[in-house]
């Protein structure tokens, strides 16, 4: 029976087997890249195969994904089966597992399931989401940190594309008012007026550059939180990931919320205030002492848990809709249900902690306003919504939301082709 096989698939198992790169295989190469694909493919099959009795049933499947900090439900394991099993038994032996996947370059369980893993590339600008899961393989070749220089990568490119929309929307969270509206094509106009093109891209650079350590300190700190809230070595459960995932986070911010202050300070400031990054550090140490650097820390830092929660239930509660009504030949959702259901649950989280942001932003702002009066974090929630209203906490979402989906795209594709260029296996 002829089988076709998509065009990447065969790219693929060419570029993997092809070693005299001559772009194509001859008998030998294909023998080889059989033989080595079969032998990694039994490895997989005997990691799943818990109790050696030589079939993988649908417990087996959800131990195994438990250990990779990935909880499914009893039909959402069943689903992944009966992707691959053949003769209706409910149980895959090996026959159908190398008949499934021999013509599938995915070599590992890690990449079987690689699909379904709540990634953190999808970069909108904001990094409070929970780290991504490293198995301990990733962690010993290495993948990880190629992983994370490629989210970084698609992170500084999709922040640099969406950068004017992210200015417009620290301008209209600090100045727009019920007296004093802003609209989108209003403000852009004012700071083209006041500096040019080149200014709708102020606070950019160290947006970008403060990606760097705060993806480092989270990930490191993540490991460690791991270690000490886990209760069952080596297993970690969902509400440990996203316990460990927020003090990562938080401490990450705490390490980098300087940055923070002068990102907004930056963005905000007038043609000729600073000359650059230290002129500004400099002139706000001078001023407001070393105290400046920590305003609206408690916003921020409370904005973790409300975020990470959301954006990981959300997304968690999409997924499971979509293995229970569209799962039907394949457990493969398609990389555009992924973005789809990263996109809407990173939305959700940004909703909820939209307030605190926008409190968190004012604070930093407030000493570098002429006339503005510094408030603590309570105070200005009253008065805001005093003044005015509920929705006075939503100031600046319409830019925020416009950047979403240009930051996805951005950052995914990027993603994928730093992954390539680093040699990571799709």
């Amino acid at each position: 029976r002829q089988r076709h096989l998509p065009l990447q698939i065969e790219r693929k198992i060419i570029s993997s087997g092809d070693k005299d790169k001559d772009l194509g295989l001859d008998f030998e190469e294909f023998s080889k890249y059989l033989k080595d694909h079969e032998k990694k493919l039994r490895l997989t099959f005997k990691s799943l195969d818990k109790n050696n009795d030589g079939r993988i049933d649908h417990m087996e499947v959800r131990q195994s994904l438990a250990d990779l900090g990935m909880d499914i439900n009893q039909e959402e394991a069943k689903k992944i089966l009966q992707s691959i099993d053949v003769d209706g038994t409910m149980t895959v032996d090996w026959n159908e597992w190398k008949a499934h996947f021999l013509f599938n370059p995915a070599t590992n369980l890690q990449e079987i399931i690689r699909y379904w893993k709540h990634s953190t590339v999808l970069d909108i600008g904001d990094s409070l989401t929970i780290p991504d899961e490293f198995t301990e393989e990733e962690k010993t070749t290495g993948i990880w940190w190629k992983q994370l220089s490629a989210g970084a990568m698609a992170g500084a490119v999709s922040r640099t594309g969406t950068a004017p929309l992210d200015r417009m929307k620290v301008f209209m969270q600090v100045h727009s008012t019920k007296s004093n509206k802003i609209s989108l094509v209003g403000g852009f106009k004012q700071m083209l007026k006041e500096g040019g093109a080149a200014s709708l891209w102020r606070g950019n650079g160290i947006n970008v550059l403060k990606i760097a350590p705060e993806t480092a300190i989270k990930f490191m700190a993540y490991e460690q939180y791991k270690k000490l809230l886990s209760s069952d070595r080596g297993k970690v459960r969902t509400h440990e990931r996203f316990i460990a995932g927020s003090l990562a986070g938080a401490t990450a911010q705490t390490a980098i919320y300087p940055m923070e202050v002068m990102k907004t300070r930056l963005t905000l400031r007038k043609t000729g205030q600073y000359t650059g990054m230290f002129d500004c550090a400099k002139k706000i140490l001078q001023k407001e002492g070393v105290k400046a650097f920590y305003k609206g820390y408690l916003p921020n830092i409370l904005g973790i848990i409300p975020y990470a929660g959301i954006d990981l239930a959300v997304y968690e509660s999409l997924k499971n809709a979509w293995l229970a009504n569209y799962a039907k030949d394949s457990a493969n959702p398609g990389i555009l249900v992924l973005l789809g259901c990263g996109t809407m649950s990173s939305t959700c989280g940004q909703l909820t902690s939209y307030p605190l942001a926008l409190i968190r932003t004012r604070m930093q702002a407030a000493a570098s306003i002429e006339g503005a009066e510094q408030m603590s974090m309570n105070r200005m929630v009253k008065k805001i919504v005093e003044k005015e209203g509920f929705f006075g906490l939503y100031r600046g979402i319409l830019p925020n939301f416009m950047k979403v989906i240009p930051a996805v795209s951005i950052s995914y594709v990027v993603y994928e082709y730093m992954r390539s260029g680093l040699g990571i296996q799709k």
